[in-house]
């Protein structure tokens, strides 16, 4: 199987491309372009010897995962455009298996823009939301994806495949650009109104029910973490140099939409 990688800026995808060119590797581009053209950076599909020769060159990618044809087309459409941009220009900058199920993708793609101010307008506006003022964090679920926004910062869990993160990215461009233009018309909230489910964390703990946090089972512990007594970094397991320690980014992500001390910042 083929395995696919995106840049974490347009000097690198050009690099990328010359090097391939050079090294006459065969590789398949994916284009954000048209419809996610603001958001995205081409991805690329390819074998050992392309990413032999990226590697080579000296070129910096942003992960790779295995490569599954996307299930929806990039759309044919010019992206809505915004007088006052919040989002500003974006990348993704890792690129991994999600933990919680390695068939879907996990990313941090940064963004250029602030999108803090737009929090309070979002938390009024969905139905289901988590948002920690004091953090700047909102995190949310599109469908069985998770979503978490920073100021300058996006995580997703659980998309499809790259072009489905590309439409979550567009999504949030224009839910916070739109929401911002609309902000004269909404009273924003500050306070939390709703926290990720206990499932959710589960997911991204390692699930051997060791006991080290003092609780007899990881979903037990997943339910006292929900519920705000509970500290992430009883679960040792994650925190300790081992097999589990791959779990901790998303366990502190998610912990950090809790609003919970020791998640990430």
């Amino acid at each position: 199987m083929d395995r696919l990688t995106t840049f974490p800026n347009r000097p690198q995808y050009e690099e990328a491309a010359k090097a391939l060119r050079a090294a006459g590797a065969a590789c398949t581009w994916i284009t954000p372009e048209p419809g996610y053209g603001a958001v995205g950076i081409p991805a690329l599909a390819c074998g050992k010897e392309a990413a032999s020769a990226l590697a080579r060159a000296g070129v910096t990618v942003s992960g790779w995962v295995d490569c599954r044809s996307p299930a929806r087309a990039v759309p044919s459409g010019t992206p809505a455009g915004f007088a006052d941009d919040l989002f500003g220009e974006c990348a993704i900058m890792v690129l991994a298996p999600c933990v919680a199920d390695v068939t879907k993708l996990r990313l941090i793609a940064h963004t250029a823009g602030d999108l803090s101010a737009v929090f309070p307008y979002l938390n009024a506006e969905m139905p289901a939301v988590s948002y920690k003022r004091e953090a700047a964090i909102l995190t949310y679920q599109d469908a069985y994806r998770m979503v978490s926004l920073y100021p300058h910062r996006i995580a997703i869990a659980k998309a499809d495949d790259i072009v489905d993160a590309w439409r979550l990215m567009e999504s949030i461009r224009c839910l916070a650009n739109g929401t911002w233009a609309r902000r004269a018309e909404i009273t924003p909230v500050y306070e939390q109104r709703a926290r990720p489910p206990a499932l959710e964390i589960y997911k991204r703990l390692p699930g051997t029910n060791c006991r080290a946090c003092g609780d007899k089972t990881c979903l037990a512990f997943a339910c006292r973490l929900w519920q705000g007594e509970a500290s992430p970094r009883q679960c040792l397991p994650v925190f300790q140099d081992g097999p589990y320690a791959r779990l901790r980014e998303p366990f502190l992500q998610i912990c950090a939409g809790l609003g919970l001390a020791g998640g990430a910042p």
